[in-house]
């Protein structure tokens, strides 16, 4: 086996034993505690001037496991912004218009048991009619400086590097997190984006 096959092989070793740490954590953390963590993100995020002047907005639709994205989307709605939700047909993300609160309540539940709009609803892609002012992205751990570790199956950063090149202006990066998904260094590689910011309370 080659250096750089070693090398990849021991990446993809140290993201799945961070996966699994990570996890174990978030599991221990009460309902109440993540409900108070997730009210401080929402107090940092809707004060950015990032997400104040964004017009068009990608939101993922949060489980029990992760920041939750209700009260964001809310928010979206409430100033009049337009969102954008991830659909995953055919193993790759698009980002698809989701219209009202309504309408998110109506979304079926994936084997995931994560809200997702069905494979044949007819809706607006984000890539298509405009593209996007702001990604808010979900993630497994992240650091300070802007490296994320996902979940291991590359829908962002596939999605992602489309988007960067249909898009003539990037749009920003936002990442929100609890404290515990917060690490000095992840394992990544050159396929990895970097993210403009991480918000968890604490910042």
């Amino acid at each position: 086996m080659s250096t750089t096959r070693l090398a990849m092989e021991a990446i993809k070793a140290a993201k799945s034993a961070l996966r699994k740490e990570i996890a174990s954590i978030i599991s221990e953390l009460s309902p109440a505690e993540k409900k108070r963590q997730s009210a401080a993100v929402f107090q940092q995020l809707t004060r950015l001037p990032e997400y104040e002047n964004s017009r068009r907005i990608s939101l993922y639709l949060s489980t029990d496991d992760e920041i939750d994205t209700v009260k964001i989307l809310e928010d979206i709605f409430e100033r009049g912004k337009e969102v954008f939700v991830p659909r995953y047909p055919g193993g790759a993300m698009s980002m698809v218009r989701l219209r009202d609160m309504e309408d998110y309540e109506s979304l079926p539940l994936t084997k995931w048991n994560i809200k997702q709009p069905a494979k044949g609803d007819v809706r607006e892609d984000a890539l298509e009619t405009g593209g996007l002012d702001l990604v808010i992205l979900p993630g497994v751990a992240f650091t300070r400086s802007g490296h994320r570790l996902g979940h291991g199956m590359g829908y962002y950063d596939k999605f992602l590097w489309k988007c960067f090149e249909t898009q003539a202006k990037k749009p920003h990066l936002v990442a929100i997190a609890f404290n515990e998904q917060i690490r000095e260094a992840i394992p990544t590689n050159e396929k990895d984006i970097i993210l403009d910011l991480i918000i968890t309370e604490k910042k």
